[in-house]
């Protein structure tokens, strides 16, 4: 199995025309799927859909969608036509959110975040690769099927933080997706919990691991790049709740010293390239199947070419690290800008 390796586009896009420089860099560098967050903008399902209609059909993924915004069956429905559209597999985790935003959309937050989240997946999962559905929970009664399609692989699964959730992912999901969470938690922490509740499961789910990173560059300081990445997570008290859990000396009252833990211990990855590479085989190392570039931070302070330029480099690290990695070629096409597709207002 090769070590795969993907990013993310770094915005909720408002321009479709942006992210399709960067479906065309995946293409280039030989990632394995280009990840969109949830987009409370322009939809991230339509916005990928757009970037197939370019034509460039990619496998592609999302990383975190939020249940409270659909129903599992539009989940199942959405995840497989895109996968048709695109030809190439798709990658869908999905969240809770905070419960705050629950609340402001459904009127209440979900009583059991993790059962709710572990109930819709499993729904949607089955549903989007053509099985019949026979459910009645908690949360949802579903007794129906999509009308049969053949497409490309469609994964569904969890973000995962804590082991409840992990354990809920290993039952559940196709894949358990962590983010801004250290090396250490991940394989002491949630990976055993994915395994206890993967027991008796035929196919456990994989691990796909959001890592944020910035290329050091003159004039770039990695805190502030931090800060700027990840301020919201930052603040939130589950999430520093899972860092202090993993050593780091965190708290939501001071996003600014947490910004500073990250890069200390690491969390955040800055440096050269080669370094970058490194610290990603690492997560590798341990078991990660895939590892996502977040170049958010970089984005958010620099601009999306700067994001572009640090993966294209980051990239090149790990095929010179492991030459192996690519087993096919990218398109071979030139490089491209931002502002060679950005803002044309045109498909393709």
């Amino acid at each position: 199995m090769p070590n795969r390796v993907s990013f993310m586009f770094p915005q909720q896009p408002t321009d479709p025309d942006s992210i399709v420089p960067f479906g065309r860099l995946a293409q280039d560098i030989g990632a394995e799927r280009l990840w969109l967050g949830q987009s409370l903008r322009i939809e991230s399902h339509p916005a990928l859909a757009y970037l197939a209609g370019s034509g460039c059909r990619i496998s592609v993924g999302m990383a975190v969608a939020l249940m409270v915004l659909r129903h599992p069956y539009d989940a199942a429905l959405q995840a497989r036509s895109l996968a048709r559209l695109m030809g190439h597999p798709v990658a869908i985790g999905y969240g809770a959110a905070y419960p705050s935003y629950v609340r402001s959309v459904r009127g209440e937050p979900y009583a059991k975040p993790a059962a709710a989240v572990g109930e819709f997946v499993d729904i949607a999962r089955r549903l989007a690769n053509n099985q019949a559905v026979y459910h009645d929970g908690e949360m949802f009664s579903v007794h129906t099927r999509l009308p049969p399609m053949p497409t490309p692989q469609v994964e569904i699964g969890a973000g995962v933080l804590r082991p409840g959730m992990a354990r809920v992912a290993g039952r559940t999901s196709d894949l358990a997706m962590t983010w801004l969470t250290p090396l250490n938690y991940i394989q002491d922490v949630v990976m055993p919990a994915v395994a206890q509740g993967a027991r008796g499961v035929q196919r456990p789910p994989r691990i796909v691991s959001v890592v944020h990173a910035g290329v050091e560059r003159p004039g770039r300081n990695p805190m502030l790049l931090a800060q700027h990445g990840s301020i919201s997570h930052l603040q939130a008290g589950h999430y520093t709740d899972m860092l202090r859990k993993a050593g780091l000396d965190v708290d939501a009252s001071d996003p600014i010293s947490g910004a500073r833990e990250l890069v200390q211990a690491g969390v955040y990855l800055y440096g050269d390239p080669a370094h970058i590479a490194d610290e990603i085989a690492k997560y590798h190392a341990i078991g990660v199947d895939e590892v996502v570039i977040n170049p958010t931070s970089v984005s958010n302070v620099h601009g999306l070419q700067a994001a572009m330029d640090d993966l294209g480099e980051v990239f090149a690290a790990l095929d010179a690290r492991d030459p192996s990695r690519r087993q096919e070629g990218g398109t071979g096409a030139a490089p491209l800008s931002v502002a060679s597709v950005a803002g044309t207002g045109q498909v393709g």
